[in-house]
């Protein structure tokens, strides 16, 4: 039997991680990370810094941008519309929860 070891890193939700640090985390190159960032699909803490940092919040959104790139084999523009619409139906899901919940009947709709 092999054991495989697995390093494992805690991150605050609220950390701030630097451009250098989500690459490292996500498997992208900066240069992806930085057109995601056009994209306003990672937002950066300061916008108008030189170097960007970033919530670590924004290691989900990367790590799934790298599979998705990686399984799909989508360029950057595809990514960017996949990662939108993921982005999309997860704020939907939610609103459809919060409505549900608010709901006379509870969990019918």
């Amino acid at each position: 039997m092999k054991a495989q070891l697995t390093e494992v890193l805690w991150l605050d939700e609220h950390q701030e991680i630097s451009l250098a640090q989500l690459a490292e985390l996500s498997g992208l190159s900066e240069t992806e990370l930085r057109e995601l960032t056009g994209y306003g699909l990672l937002p950066s803490v300061d916008a108008a810094s030189v170097e960007p940092s970033y919530r670590a919040e924004c290691v989900v959104t990367a790590r799934t941008a790298f599979r998705l790139r990686k399984d799909m084999e989508l360029n950057m523009e595809g990514l960017a519309l996949v990662l939108s619409l993921l982005e999309r139906m997860h704020g939907l899901e939610t609103r459809l929860k919060d409505l549900t919940a608010r709901s006379p009947a509870g969990s019918g709709l």
